[in-house]
């Protein structure tokens, strides 16, 4: 048997008025989930303990079975394990995002935050601008490391864990009572709007009508994590398919193998069909039994607040990712039992995360049932199965 976890990142929603009262997911054309809902079973899952922020860090810890409240210590050392950046025991990890503010004249203080990721930069500008920031600003204290896309790493040497915000939950506010209370990481922050607001790759930009990356935003706090391995846990072998560092992380704290698409970036028009590919190779030639492919696609629309788009990202997951995986495995004739769920909402009316609970779609081909149900979230509550702790949910994946 194999075992396939598929996560649409944020693709849980609220119900709108200009989708005729459904969410993104129930109005989207997903007529491979809709079959293996019909074929299977849906259900909600509570991924985010209560009282803990809805992040992508602690829901995808839960999903892959990691109890948040035991095994999170911040989301950016996460992400340095993933870019390699090795810590002490004495080191704050800080996301370091590259965002776009507001430009008018006035104090720093008084900008809006336009952009959470900078248009989905590119990692290559992103890297020559952050290197523009690390040649002005890096000391023996505060080291910068390139991550993917807008996604960036400060590593702060005895540094303080404090709670700073993260920059998609002030989108269209001004930034200043949003600083952090550190007198040198805001001064950073001053600093690298001056470093980069008049960049070269900033001028093109905005004559290509994106926008500029002209201020690092600094927040997702932590320290150095420890996982234990997934193997020993689950006794399952495991792999990772996604473009994001986060992610990417997890599984190398997890000691699960990190399996890097090419052309993947987190973005709207990402390498669906080579995430696809990777996912079967991998559970048919590549020795392992389960693989979990993450698409941050449906999350990034959420952020930016397009229906459209929400709608389009979620339909390319059903098409070009869920179809060919399933379709894959069964003409390789394995036996599969295939997890489907986002991590949390990100509704497009609100453009950041909820600790809403999330429908989850488990389909086994070797127990087929039938149903007449579709795969979302009004569906998924009216079925009456709900799992109250999310970092539960791999343990019936595996056990059913």
């Amino acid at each position: 048997m194999k075992y396939v976890i598929v996560l649409g990142d944020g693709m849980a929603d609220w119900p709108l008025e200009s989708l005729g009262g459904r969410t993104a997911l129930a109005y989207a054309k997903t007529p491979k989930m809709d079959e293996l809902a019909a074929a299977g079973e849906i259900g909600m899952v509570h991924t985010i303990p209560d009282g803990m922020s809805p992040g992508s860090d602690t829901a995808n810890l839960s999903v892959l079975g990691y109890d948040p409240r035991k095994y999170y210590s911040g989301r950016s050392p996460l992400e340095a394990l993933s870019i390699g950046v090795p810590m002490k025991e004495t080191d704050i990890a800080l996301r370091c995002n590259l965002v776009t503010l507001s430009e008018e004249d006035g104090a720093y203080e008084e900008r809006t935050i336009i952009d959470h990721s900078s248009g989905e930069i590119s990692t290559e500008d992103a890297a020559i601008l952050l290197d523009a920031v690390r040649r002005e600003l890096e000391t023996k204290v505060y080291k910068f490391y390139a991550g993917t896309s807008y996604r960036h790493l400060l590593i702060w040497d005895h540094g303080e864990e404090s709670e700073l915000t993260p920059p998609h939950d002030i989108l269209g506010k001004k930034i200043g009572e949003n600083l952090p209370k550190d007198e040198a990481l805001r001064e950073m922050m001053r600093k690298s709007y001056e470093i980069l607001k008049d960049h070269p790759i900033n001028v093109k930009r905005r004559e290509n009508g994106q926008n500029p990356a002209n201020s690092c935003w600094f927040w997702g706090a932590g320290t150095k994590p420890a996982l234990s391995s997934f193997e020993e846990k689950t006794h399952k072998k495991g792999a990772m398919i996604s473009a994001v560092d986060l992610l990417k992380g997890i599984a190398v704290g997890a000691s699960m193998k990190v399996i890097t698409v090419e052309g993947a970036n987190g973005g709207l028009h990402t390498n669906y069909e080579g995430k696809a590919r990777a996912a079967v190779d991998v559970l048919t030639k590549g020795g392992c039994d389960f693989v979990y492919v993450h698409l941050e696609g449906p999350d990034e629309m959420g952020h930016q607040g397009s229906i459209e788009r929400k709608v389009q990202a979620i339909e390319n997951l059903d098409e070009r990712i869920i179809r060919p995986i399933a379709d894959g495995l069964k003409a390789a004739g394995e036996d599969f039992r295939m997890l489907i769920l986002p991590d949390h909402p990100t509704p497009v009316s609100l453009r950041t995360h909820t600790g809403d609970s999330v429908p989850y779609l488990l389909y086994d081909s070797a127990r087929i049932q039938e149903h007449t149900w579709h795969y979302n979230e009004a569906e998924a509550v009216k079925s009456g199965r709900f799992i109250e702790k999310g970092h539960e949910l791999i343990d019936y994946l595996f056990s059913k």
